[in-house]
């Protein structure tokens, strides 16, 4: 089995086989326990069905890539995800670790010591290990800084200094630097020197003796030009660049923009500390979206399935914590109608379709508002148009879907009041929902909190008891005497 024939869709496959691999190899175990033979027989023929049944879940998991382990890891429970663990190769530990999601990381990273962690390293980049560092113990950390060199050491402590969410953070800091001066002839030579290119390398970097950029030269450009020409009359002088406090989420932006595989990353005075690859902004773009999802559903991290039950607990508590709240304060509103509802049944059965479909308006704007902020599409000056656009829609969906609504409830009740009410209620609650969808986000935004966490929680309990409080007082004042 290669890496490339390996899709996608085999990948759950493949786990069921490894599932099913280790499955068969605790119920021999236990069938040997039940035999009557003699211990030492028990346990020689334990040993060699152990070896067999490893031997082949090795064999399997030898030509597969770090991705695709990774991937498998986190489709195992956790007794066969560490048993698995144990026989991926030692010199690819470091690249699984990072393609794992960090829930599954966290159960890898518990069940291995220091020594082995630290080892785990010893093939990543700088870069690498900064993105590892924080889910990293202090002392293995500081075991790592052991085996550095002091120029790695500069780069590590450069990597940790950055936000998360800054150019800094993402950068990389292999890269191919050149002079202006020499001739293509010469920087040939030089790649051939070179064991391998940086990945993802489509471009050299043009610097002076003190290490300032003055371009890039992209490796088409270089390999059709005549090999007595100077880089400087052929580099390009004004590339995109950008800087380590600079936000990553601009960065992919200009990325997908322009089309960039790498561009270099300058610091306040023009040098070239490093550069920001496709891959790491690829990578960014995932972790946000998985953020985003997350936070939706009020989640603050991912979770792992197989996680136990006291950290799925953790993890989903304070919101659930929340959502009891407003559900509580939900119900009051209703009991403060229990006399209109008991004189007119029909609110019962009618007023979850007002809350329902307010729910939903508000739900479709934050969503919208949450994707404006995070492409920085939406600004300060755009927020009072919003209100505006948003507004008029809910008025008029309010008054489309409310009249049809009138209509049905006219033909289950007989009732031209009630319809009445109903159309008004849905109406004035796809205003509130509008309203709130809007203010939510934008305000959670401007307090430098994540515009999408318990964002649709918080929508839907404003719309329930909103809807709530204005269906039954309007039922209450028109239609109760």
């Amino acid at each position: 089995m290669s890496d490339e024939n390996l899709s996608t869709e085999r990948l759950p496959e493949l786990a069921k086989e490894i599932r099913d691999l280790l499955e068969r190899q605790r119920l021999v175990e236990q069938l040997v326990l039940k035999q009557d033979s003699l211990p030492e027989r028990h346990d020689l023929v334990e040993t060699l069905v152990h070896k067999q049944h490893l031997s082949r879940l090795s064999a399997k998991l030898e030509s597969l890539h770090a991705a695709d382990i990774a991937r498998i890891l986190e489709l195992l429970p956790l007794q066969d995800r560490l048993v698995v663990w144990d026989l991926v190769k030692a010199h690819m530990d470091g690249d699984v670790l990072l393609e794992v999601s960090d829930a599954v990381r966290e159960s890898l990273i518990d069940a291995m010591d220091t020594h082995e962690l630290v080892a785990a390293t010893e093939q990543l980049g700088t870069d690498e290990i900064a993105d590892l560092a924080p889910d990293l113990p202090d002392e293995v950390v500081q075991g790592i800084y052991k085996t550095l060199n002091p120029e790695e050491r500069e780069q590590l402590r450069i990597a940790l200094s950055y936000p998360e969410d800054s150019v800094g953070a993402h950068m990389d800091f292999e890269m191919v630097s050149v002079r202006e001066d020499v001739t293509v002839e010469v920087v040939l030579r030089y790649l051939r020197r070179l064991r391998e290119l940086p990945d993802h390398t489509d471009k050299l970097f043009v610097v002076d003796r003190e290490e300032h950029l003055r371009g890039v030269l992209p490796l088409n450009t270089l390999l059709v030009s005549d090999l007595d020409t100077e880089v400087g009359a052929i580099m390009d002088a004004d590339p995109k660049r950008f800087s380590p406090d600079g936000e990553a989420r601009e960065a992919a932006e200009a990325f997908e923009r322009y089309d960039l595989i790498s561009a270099p990353v300058l610091d306040a005075d023009g040098v070239l500390i490093g550069r920001v690859t496709v891959a790491a902004i690829v990578d960014f773009i995932k972790d946000r979206q998985d953020i985003e999802r997350l936070s939706q559903g009020g989640l603050r991290v991912e979770e792992d399935i197989f996680a136990s039950v006291w950290n799925s607990l953790k993890n989903r508590g304070p919101w659930l914590g929340l959502n009891l709240i407003t559900a509580l304060i939900a119900s009051r509103v209703i009991g403060l109608f229990e006399g209109a509802i008991e004189q007119l049944v029909a609110l019962a059965a009618l007023m979850p379709i007002v809350a329902g479909m307010g729910g939903n308006i508000g739900n479709q704007t934050i969503t919208m508002i949450v994707r404006a902020l995070a492409t920085g599409q939406l600004h300060e000056q755009d927020i009072r148009n919003l209100y505006i656009k948003e507004t008029k829609l809910a008025l008029i969906n309010g008054v489309f879907w409310g009249g049809m609504l009138a209509l049905v409830t006219f033909l289950l009740y007989r009732d031209a009041a009630l319809g009445g009410v109903m159309m008004l209620a849905v109406t004035l609650n796809f205003l509130l929902a509008a309203a709130m969808g809007v203010t939510i986000p934008v305000m959670r935004a401007r307090f430098k909190r994540d515009p999408a966490l318990g964002s649709s929680v918080l929508i839907t309990a404003i719309t329930d008891s909103g809807g709530f409080f204005i269906f039954l007082g309007l039922a209450t004042l028109f239609l109760l005497h």
